[in-house]
């Protein structure tokens, strides 16, 4: 999930987990990442057994297995092994019921951060058990589901994320993973800036020349730079991509990026904007997951929502214990009853520090009666050409089983709408009805994110997908626009006590006169 400096909260920083929460995503291994992961500090290189490590097989593209055509058969079906994942330039290794990841460039190859233990065979299903697919079990964060899809092939899942990742067997390693990596500060910016290089999407669209940022950085590195200057060089580099999805992270040093003019969160900014939006609502709010969720029915006929997080609804933070909540909280909202008298429905995400798509899902499901499309995700594949994807998968939302909100629904935006809180707009911009966007673009960044390890024990956040709409437009960088534009939190708008966005939200809905 991504805005003041990381040491002002995430699940790796728990003491701050309502500030921050976004960074479960943006600072972990998996889709957005979206599991809880610790920094790592660096590990030994994990022995593959029976896997030859020789040079070759780079990871962005399929290798050419020497292994006769039986052992192929022989292996369908099965997911122990070695696997190349198409994009995210990640190595899997998988047996003796555990699951590892090597992270690679075209010149590097580092022990991965993602490790899950194959859960026993009692708590399998019995379809998956018989089809050979495995779950891991992986800490402080969801499942990892590992599917074979035939001769050569598998699906990765992340139980908390959408899509898949597809993994291509192959037999053997490439020789720099048994190589130990060179704990030198040369060796840290190669890391960083090929992986950006191989990775990221949008260098053009926020009008960043990678190449040349080597060309002026590079030489400045020595093997006696000092890590206070090797982390200045490296922020520099990355800061003017002004890009929400990336960071830094080396012990106390901790640097997050944010689009310009986005205000850095505070707790007490925080404090404020609760204290601001309750006052306009007017009415008490009922509330669930630890303030993750509010409700209140208006005086005009409409209702109120608003949701600040998709993830950390429970004190324990797994994903599990979130849809259970989650799922409660919105039985609470939309019951029959209320479905039916109803007049419109304003949804407001200004203030929404990210979480798990799938969560966002399971609200945008309550607001349909018919299956739709939400968006399709795609990452970058190609490490020479930004202009080289996977495969588009389409995400859909499908209606939930019990009642449904079908009618009006208005949704707030703002700069402080960020990842999963995006994506959940976007998954509501081809309902039947479609939403009225009022208030500000929202941040501009959608994909899942990417945590790299460096030599050294540094760690570093960057996306590489994007979430398209059915014509193929994505709305990182810009944002997704609102269809009527007003103030939102702004100094003029507290001093007044007054809220133009939800002003005009009512009046829209309800008929009640917008304010100011």
């Amino acid at each position: 999930m991504r805005f003041q400096d990381v040491s002002q909260g995430s699940r790796r920083f728990p003491g701050h987990r309502r500030i921050r929460p976004y960074l479960r995503r943006l600072i972990t291994v998996g889709p957005h990442l979206s599991g809880t992961r610790r920094v790592a500090a660096r590990v030994g290189v994990p022995a593959v057994v029976g896997v030859l490590v020789v040079a070759g097989c780079g990871p962005s593209r399929p290798a050419t297995s020497s292994a006769p055509a039986h052992a192929a058969s022989h292996t369908a079906g099965r997911v122990a092994g070695l696997w190349r994942m198409d994009g995210y330039g990640l190595l899997v290794t998988v047996g003796k019921g555990k699951l590892r990841t090597y992270e690679t460039t075209r010149t590097s190859c580092l022990p991965g951060t993602l490790r899950g233990t194959e859960r026993t065979p009692g708590r399998r299903a019995g379809a998956a058990a018989v089809s050979g697919t495995r779950t891991y079990d992986v800490a402080d964060a969801a499942p990892v589901t590992l599917e074979p899809r035939g001769a050569g092939e598998a699906r990765l899942r992340f139980a908390d994320g959408v899509g898949w990742r597809t993994l291509h067997r192959i037999t053997e390693l490439p020789r720099r993973c048994a190589q130990k990596p060179e704990d030198d500060p040369r060796a840290v910016f190669d890391v960083f800036w090929r992986t950006y290089a191989e990775n990221y999407p949008f260098f053009a669209r926020r009008g960043v020349d990678w190449q040349a940022a080597r060309a002026r950085w590079r030489p400045k590195v020595t093997r006696d730079t000092s890590d206070a200057r090797l982390f200045a060089i490296l922020r520099a580099m990355i800061a003017p991509l002004h890009d929400a999805h990336t960071a830094l992270i080396a012990g106390e040093r901790r640097y997050a990026g944010r689009r310009q003019g986005t205000p850095a969160p505070t707790p007490q900014s925080i404090a404020r904007i609760d204290k601001a939006t309750s006052r306009a609502v007017g009415v008490p709010l009922h509330t669930w997951g630890q303030g993750a969720v509010s409700f209140a029915d208006l005086p005009d006929g409409t209702g109120y929502l608003r949701l600040t997080r998709l993830q950390d609804l429970t004190d324990k933070g797994d994903f599990a214990g979130d849809t259970r909540t989650m799922d409660k909280a919105l039985d609470k909202v939309f019951t029959a009853h209320r479905v039916r008298r109803m007049k419109g429905l304003i949804v407001d995400v200004r203030f929404h520090a990210g979480g798990s798509d799938r969560l966002g899902l399971r609200v945008a499901a309550r607001l349909t009666d018919r299956a739709y499309r939400a968006y399709a995700k795609r990452a970058r594949n190609d490490p020479a050409d930004p202009r080289g994807f996977t495969a588009e998968q389409p995400v859909t939302v499908r209606p939930h089983h019990g009642p449904v909100f079908t009618g009006p629904v208005a949704v707030l935006t703002g700069r402080l709408t960020v990842s999963a809180g995006e994506t959940f707009t976007q998954a509501l911009l081809d309902r039947r009805s479609a939403p009225v966007l009022i208030g500000e673009n929202t941040q501009g960044v959608f994909s899942d994110t990417m945590e790299r390890s460096l030599p050294g024990g540094w760690s570093f956040v960057l996306p590489n997908e994007e979430f398209r709409t059915r014509g193929g437009r994505t709305f990182d960088v810009t944002g997704i626009p609102p269809r009527h534009r007003t103030p939102v939190f702004t100094e003029e708008e507290f001093a007044h006590h007054r809220d133009s966005a939800l002003g005009l939200a009512r009046h829209l809905l309800g008929g009640r006169r917008p304010e100011g």
